[in-house]
């Protein structure tokens, strides 16, 4: 029987080997847009629709385009044409369309709105795709081979404008995003030509804010903004657009945030309604039609309608949040920019293309300045160029003798030798020749403008000067100042009532209403389960729950279901996302925020830490390090004023103390005061609380100062203990 040879591989080589080209494929060549604004797959298209006519000709129906640009895109039909979709003026998914549709092509702003089959529609390129491929056969950009070699392809499209930042973009690659939002074109062509002219521009004069095909209304916050214009991260809000029609008492709802759905809207206010959370809506009816979005909310009587909408932003998506991740592929590599940084790109990029063009251009200038030149040549004696063509036997021998006869290169006595019998005149000849003085000028003019940035600006600004004129259109946003916006928290919404908060030992907490705990205060716990601790608060408060492994989690209370007394309530792990084997020992309200917590560890080291130690302006639902770790905590008590505690060793032996001894710690993880002296193989065991040590004489155990040198209990405590 032989053996079987099993060969080891490491788990990193085979990551690089087999996941590592994948990633990087996802990355460059699918979900990062570069600098032109498109991804892979939109350039593709977009460019099988040039070279099929669509620019200039009649629609063509939507399966034929599909079916071009799979000789540049190897992916399936349904993808081609979903990426096709999303560019049509039908589907209102970007602010400056770039196929002109005919049919049903969905909506943006609905889920369910299916677009129709690729044989039903039909497109051609929009107008303003005359500024995508501009001058593309002029080497502006690089051409690259397709994916079985049979035909050429652009790298980047050599677009007039920074389309990168006209319309919204969105991607998920691997181990990284992108989520660039659009802007208004006149505002971001304006924006470019204050960038042109001055690199410290403040483009916040010219470019307000993003600018949505769905409309919308956004939250303006100048900080926030500026945030995202400096970083290309962050996220601002954008809500709906309503009106009132008090004669039919309904709201009407025409523009969403484009980020959600008409679908989704209505399925979060029908889950409200059931919930009992919104009361005043007697019905709800999607009204879209050919004329547009129209979400139609009808209205119980006595209902405040604007109050209700601050209600809707605050519990629907009719807000929600955009959020910015300006990451592009440049040059390759995916970088997360600022909008300066962007446009600084592209004006590079731009540049480039200029650059190219013009280069190309001297190069086909300079050609036919040369067979003019040779031309000159003829008109120093026609006659002399007729007789050696007359006088040449061989037709091969035409050439070779014209340049002897004349001192002209190949090409130029080819030129010669192809001109017309009826144009060997004088007067055909010299306005010929009258060409090259022009040609001259423009070489010249060419050549000075490819070595210089500043011109090539100027040829720039003049672009976007006239697509700003020819193409601009106003914002479909509109843009409100955060300080007008009287804005209600979910919090807001939520009932506030005085509520009792138990742990058990096995882990459970349960909520229970006050008007619930008096009607009922038999508790339901589980075999061998015992309640540790009870606190009160109301419905909106904190509750501080800390753990043995010196975490401390904070939770609303409204976050807890309501429970009664004969449930066991909420088991914690549930309800919290807990590290292995961790416990909850102790629970503090956190209305607000006042007192201490007094920790006692084993070591004899006790510490008073102020309660807004715990209190953070993010509201983050762990805080690791809650206190200190390097003894095991015996017992945490809570307290607002100082009163008397017992402290008691293994051994029992024990002080009475005074809380105004222990020192208030100046950080959470302050080691604390030795309390109580510790022996040789003695620890702290347990602190008890006045109302645990009551009716019982222990003055004898005080302890004025610390730490307490600790005294043999008495027997009626040690039966207590």
């Amino acid at each position: 029987m032989g053996e079987t040879l099993t060969s080891i591989q490491k788990i990193t080589d085979t990551l690089k080997q087999n996941y590592m080209p994948y990633a990087m494929s996802v990355i460059v060549s699918r979900a990062i847009p570069e600098i032109d604004g498109f991804k892979p797959a939109h350039r593709k298209l977009l460019y099988t629709m040039y070279k099929m006519g669509l620019l200039q000709g009649a629609r063509t129906k939507s399966a034929n385009i599909v079916g071009q640009t799979m000789r540049l895109n190897p992916h399936g039909d349904q993808a081609i044409y979903e990426t096709m979709v999303r560019l049509t003026v039908g589907a209102e998914t970007i602010l400056v369309p770039f196929i002109d549709s005919k049919g049903n092509f969905g909506k943006q702003y609905s889920r369910d709105m299916a677009y129709a089959a690729p044989r039903y529609t039909e497109a051609k390129l929009a107008p303003i795709c005359k500024e995508l491929f501009a001058d593309i056969d002029k080497n502006t950009v690089e051409f690259v081979d397709n994916y079985d070699g049979t035909m050429k392809e652009p790298m980047l499209l050599p677009t007039t404008f920074p389309n990168i930042l006209v319309n919204p973009n969105q991607g998920i690659a691997v181990g990284m995003a992108n989520n660039i939002c659009s802007f208004n074109l006149k505002e971001v062509c304006k924006a470019t030509i204050e960038c042109l002219k001055n690199d410290q521009a403040d483009i916040h004069k010219y470019l307000k804010a993003p600018d949505f095909p769905t409309g919308g209304k956004i939250i303006y916050n100048e900080e926030e903004m500026r945030n995202i214009y400096e970083t290309g991260r962050g996220s601002f809000k954008i809500r709906a657009v309503y009106q009132y029609d008090e004669k039919n008492n309904y709201i009407e709802i025409t523009q969403i945030p484009y980020t959600t759905t008409v679908e989704a809207i209505i399925d979060k206010l029908v889950d409200l309604i059931k919930a009992g959370k919104i009361k005043e809506i007697s019905d709800i009816r999607d009204e879209t039609d050919l004329g547009g979005l129209k979400l139609t909310l009808d209205l119980k009587r006595n209902t405040d309608p604007d109050e209700l909408m601050k209600k809707l932003y605050t519990l629907t998506p009719l807000e929600d949040s955009f959020n910015c991740n300006f990451n592009i592929l440049i040059d390759g590599h995916p970088r997360v920019m600022g909008i300066k940084e962007i446009l600084s790109e592209w004006i590079k990029f731009r540049i480039s293309c200029i650059r190219n063009k013009s280069q190309f251009e001297i190069e086909r200038k300079s050609e036919k300045l040369h067979l003019l030149l040779g031309l000159e040549q003829i008109l120093l004696d026609i006659d002399k160029a007729i007789k050696i063509i007359r006088d040449t036997e061989k037709e091969k021998e035409v050439i070779p003798n014209l340049m002897a006869g004349f001192k002209i290169d190949e090409k130029q006595a080819e030129f010669i030798a192809e001109i017309k019998l009826r144009n060997l005149n004088k007067e055909y000849i010299l306005n010929r020749i009258g060409e090259a003085d022009t040609l001259r000028k423009e070489i010249d003019s060419l050549s000075k403008l490819i070595q210089d940035d500043h011109k090539i600006k100027k040829v720039i600004e003049k672009e976007l000067q006239r697509i700003e004129k020819e193409y601009g259109a106003p914002r479909k946003t509109e843009i409100i100042a955060e300080e007008k916006i009287t804005a209600i928290s979910k919090e807001d919404l939520i009932d506030d009532y005085g509520v009792k908060i138990f742990l058990t030992e096995h882990q459970y907490i349960k909520k229970i209403s006050l008007a619930s705990y008096r009607a009922n205060s038999n508790h339901a716990i589980k075999d061998g389960d015992r309640i540790l601790q009870e606190i009160d608060l109301n419905n909106r408060g904190d509750i501080l729950l800390f753990s043995d492994k010196q975490n401390v989690y904070r939770i609303k209370a409204y976050e807890l279901e309501d429970s009664k007394a004969s449930n066991l309530g909420d088991y914690i792990p549930n309800v919290l996302e807990m590290e292995e084997d961790e416990n909850i020992i102790f629970i503090s309200e956190g209305n607000t925020y006042t007192g201490f917590v007094l920790i006692a560890f084993e070591n004899g080291k006790l510490i008073k830490i102020p309660l807004k130690y715990y209190e953070t302006k993010q509201y983050r639902r762990k805080l690791v390090g809650g206190y200190y770790g390097r003894s095991r905590c015996v017992r945490i008590l809570s307290i607002t004023e100082d009163m008397d505690i017992l402290l008691i060793r293994n051994d029992e032996k024990a002080a009475l103390i005074n809380t105004h001894l222990i020192p208030v710690g100046k950080q959470r993880q302050t080691a604390g005061v030795q309390s109580i002296k510790m022996a040789k193989k003695s620890f702290l065991k347990t602190v008890l609380t006045p109302n645990e040590f009551a009716d019982m004489d222990l003055e004898n155990l005080r302890a004025e100062e610390l730490p307490a040198l600790g005294k043999g209990v008495n027997t009626q405590l040690k039966l207590n203990l």
